[in-house]
């Protein structure tokens, strides 16, 4: 723990002092340069062996921070994801001021009974992992969903592997996959019923939680929104 600590504390000064004094912009660009490699330190010491965080929260957020990094990073969403918005093929919901919930279309992400991602939405995915991966003071929870037609078995293991599919696009983006949970519900958590085509479509669905990780509750982060 101490040298990531040492190699960012080294780093930051190289950063700050390096900027030219003249350049009016340089404490900005300090200031972010530090952000980014106390990021890359955080991904170093997100969890032990149970799965747990550990260490202090070198880069988490300032509970004060919270509402204006969300917003932040809603924007860019909104901004990047217009068009698949438009299209209803990802639909973006803040929760509350802490959790924004990315929800992909089952249809446009997924062929029927398959986990394997459409080669028409791998480039909207791209787009999810650039701004996440830009955020890098967050946990992401991809949660897979299906309908009730077939096993409950059956659901439950093509929800985890359509999960796991979003998730690996998402750290071929770029997002650490320390950052990231995934699992799958099954048929558990229907949002619509099952007695109609149109009830099934809405229960079969993909949804990526995106909260913040606050320095003084960083497990906070990385339990389970659902």
């Amino acid at each position: 723990m101490t040298s990531f600590k040492t190699v960012a504390l080294v780093a930051a000064l190289t950063v700050t002092t390096g900027c030219a004094t003249n350049d009016a912009n340089q404490r900005a660009k300090a200031g972010a340069a530090v952000g980014a490699i106390a990021g890359a330190v955080l991904g170093h010491q997100l969890h032990d062996k149970n799965g747990r965080y550990v260490g202090a929260a070198v880069g988490a957020l300032t509970g004060a921070a919270v509402g204006g990094y969300m917003d932040e990073q809603q924007r860019k969403l909104e901004q990047q994801l217009a068009a698949e918005r438009q299209s209803n093929d990802i639909r973006l919901v803040r929760i509350d001021e802490e959790t924004l919930k990315l929800e992909l279309d089952s249809e446009s992400t997924f062929a029927v009974n398959s986990s394997s991602v459409k080669p028409d939405f791998k480039n909207s995915l791209m787009k999810v992992s650039s701004v996440i991966s830009e955020y890098g003071q967050t946990a992401v929870h991809v949660i897979g969903h299906t309908d009730s037609t077939g096993t409950a078995s059956y659901n439950q293991q093509l929800s985890e592997k359509r999960s796991n599919s979003v998730g690996s696009y998402l750290a071929s983006g770029g997002v650490l996959r320390d950052r990231m949970r995934l699992s799958g519900r099954g048929e558990s958590l229907p949002v619509a019923s099952n007695a109609t085509s149109r009830g099934r479509d809405a229960n079969r669905r993909v949804e990526i939680y995106i909260k913040p990780i606050v320095e003084g509750r960083e497990n906070d982060a990385f339990r389970a929104p659902i």
